[in-house]
């Protein structure tokens, strides 16, 4: 065994990206001892992205204060790497900010646009947008308003919208918004494939976690329709259906309607920002994972995205997890060699969250002894 590469994700709430980097350096340092390990710790647009960055790319995490969900002055930060600046929008407009004060009809993401201005104003000419974790519903408005666009009501007074104001607004002005982008490239990381409203859109799947009630759902809904009709009718753009649009409370609408964001796969922009092919290139395999393999993953989460990139490269992928939900064959076909559930004693995660470090060692251990033990053959 001459080459390891770790590209995982976190186990929300129990073990790090970081964390499990270390852990198989440790346990390849005994099984394989003249064994590189590269590691390189993803986060797929939430919580943790800045951090994820700067544990594989040279850059700094700029502190300064913005408006937080609810406009009072909070710290924050992004980060900046040469003239690419990240930004998370959990930083600023992050859920675990509210509290119990959870009301996406009232919150808003000017701090965001705050975070991006400040960036810009510093020499960056690239934006990459980490759109996870929000408690907002504005499609993107107050972090608009921040950088410069101007929304006025039918009487002519301009005001900063938030999701429970969207219909108000009757005429937009991004000439400064424009101004500031000019020659800026901005990406937007989503996981997420859903519209702007609907159904399946930001406020039908996303704002009950984010304290909005069977009516408020409805309100939200609502004006983001409304939204929708005037982003067509002032800046002749339709992007409701684009895939993405409904991410972090209609954000991804608003990136691309305001800032002239590229709605990328978050996964897909950390592997090409921390230039995957070349890092990974002549590993024997890669190990990656995150808290738990369903569904859900195979839209484009980490396990799916790293294994894609790694099966064009030839390099076999194991998938050591949390836990594994049904109907995850296809992750197989797409380059996953084998998943591992760390979940040995098969307890709910209130549980085993308290003993996950000790069971990723120990399923780590147990595979790289299996694979010893072939190399001896």
């Amino acid at each position: 065994m001459k080459k390891i590469a770790v590209v995982s994700d976190s186990f929300k709430g129990s073990v790090s990206s970081s964390e499990i980097c270390a852990i198989v350096a440790q346990e390849a340092a005994r099984f394989f001892p003249c064994c590189a390990v590269v590691g390189l710790p993803v986060a797929d647009g939430g919580e943790g992205t800045v951090d994820s960055f700067l544990e594989c790319m040279a850059g700094e995490k700029v502190a300064l204060t913005v408006a937080g969900p609810y406009f009072s002055r909070v710290q924050s930060f992004y980060g900046s790497f040469g003239k690419t600046a990240i930004v998370e929008m959990a930083a600023a407009a992050g859920l675990p900010m509210v509290g119990d004060e959870k009301d996406p009809a009232r919150t808003t993401t000017y701090g965001v646009g705050e975070l991006m201005r400040h960036a810009l104003e510093h020499g960056a000419n690239k934006i990459i947008l980490a759109l996870g974790g929000s408690a907002t519903n504005d499609g993107g408005c107050g972090a608009a308003a921040a950088m410069g666009t101007r929304f006025f009501d039918a009487e002519g007074n301009e005001f900063v919208p938030v999701g429970g104001t969207l219909s108000k607004i009757a005429r937009i002005d991004t000439a400064e918004t424009k101004r500031l982008l000019d020659g800026v490239e901005v990406v937007a990381m989503c996981d997420i494939d859903n519209p702007m409203h609907g159904v399946r859109g930001a406020a039908y799947v996303f704002s009950p976690q984010k304290g909005a009630d069977e009516q408020t759902v409805r309100l939200l809904d609502a004006q983001l329709i409304a939204l929708d009709q005037t982003l067509a009718r002032e800046l002749d753009t339709r992007v409701a259906q684009l895939p993405g649009a409904g991410a972090a409370g209609a954000m991804g609408a608003g990136a691309v309607a305001f800032f002239g964001a590229r709605l990328n796969p978050g996964i897909e922009t950390v592997l090409d920002t921390v230039r995957f092919e070349e890092r990974v290139a002549g590993a024997d395999f890669v190990i990656t994972g995150e808290g738990k393999l369903d569904s859900q993953s195979l839209r484009g989460k980490v396990v799916i995205g790293v294994s894609r990139r790694a099966k064009r490269m030839g390099v076999p992928v194991f998938a050591v997890v949390g836990d594994v939900g049904d109907d995850i064959d296809e992750a197989y076909r797409v380059g996953v060699s084998a998943i591992f559930s760390t979940n040995r004693l098969a307890i709910p995660f209130s549980e085993a969250k308290h003993r996950s470090k000790q069971d990723y060692r120990l399923t780590i251990e147990n595979l790289f002894r299996a694979l010893a033990a072939l190399e001896q053959k």
